[in-house]
């Protein structure tokens, strides 16, 4: 009875296991998956992925295009979306003050956090410029050549500042800093000067400007950027920008409890 029990319980999480990885295979760029191709992708057999898929369809998390017998992401994945966003405290202190800078300025700005290695968008408002960036709520961006990232990870522990120094620094473009040494001066010159900004690090003729976002602990949670076509972001616009954006994160970080201590 007992054997069996343990059978059953790994049999459930095994489930889940699937059903998780099925639900994170889903992306902007990947957002329609049939059976084959997960299966093969996830190293799975198909009557799992198939029955995976339909214990997912029937909570709504996936939909079935009748035409296509492809699945999609369902509501249910929307909703949660929704329950996440409205109790996460730095979307709410932050989002209208978010409008107030595009309103202003007339340029995208994000509002992104850390998630392990990496910062990920939780808030967008795009700008009316026609130039489309290639960024979306939930992107995963690297931290050592993005400003969120950077400006995040500067004021991070050494331990952590090493450790994704040891993971390696990609190169994306010919400006991304690859050097640990010219990374670690790098971070030394964000924390002093209180922003970080990057100049086609990812990607080529994007540019961004990040400050940090702290909570009542004092530690760095998040950062608000700006992030548009290079050509646009001339010096004397990056330090307007840079100078309001300061502002805001300094706003949105009192919101949530931070104060600077006084000597």
């Amino acid at each position: 009875m007992i054997e069996e029990k343990k059978q059953s319980e790994q049999s459930t999480l095994s489930s889940l296991e699937n059903a998780l990885r099925i639900i994170q295979s889903f992306t902007v760029d990947a957002p329609e998956k049939g059976v084959t191709e997960m299966a093969r992708s996830l190293q799975i057999s198909k009557s799992t992925v198939h029955r995976v898929f339909t214990t997912l369809e029937k909570a709504g998390f996936v939909r079935k295009d009748e035409d296509t017998h492809r699945y999609r992401l369902g509501l249910s994945v929307l909703s949660l979306a929704g329950v996440l966003m409205s109790n996460m405290e730095i979307y709410r202190e932050g989002q209208h003050l978010l409008e107030d800078f595009v309103n202003r300025f007339d340029e995208s700005v994000h509002l992104a956090v850390l998630e392990g290695y990496s910062t990920v968008y939780v808030s967008k408002l795009e700008s009316q410029h026609p130039v489309k960036i290639l960024t979306h709520l939930g992107r995963k961006n690297p931290l050592h050549c993005t400003s969120s990232g950077k400006v995040i990870l500067a004021y991070q522990s050494q331990e952590m500042i090493e450790e994704v120094i040891q993971m390696g620094l990609h190169k994306f473009t010919k400006t991304t800093i690859t050097k640990p040494n010219v990374f670690r001066r790098h971070l030394d010159e964000i924390r002093e000067a209180g922003y970080a900004i990057s100049h086609s690090e990812l990607r080529d003729g994007v540019a961004s400007i990040a400050v940090p976002v702290r909570d009542y602990t004092r530690n760095v949670i998040g950062a608000v950027t700006v992030v548009g076509p290079e050509q646009r972001f001339t010096p004397r616009k990056m330090d307007e920008l840079s100078k309001q954006l300061i502002r805001v994160g300094k706003e949105i970080s009192t919101r949530l409890g931070y104060y600077e201590r006084r000597l």
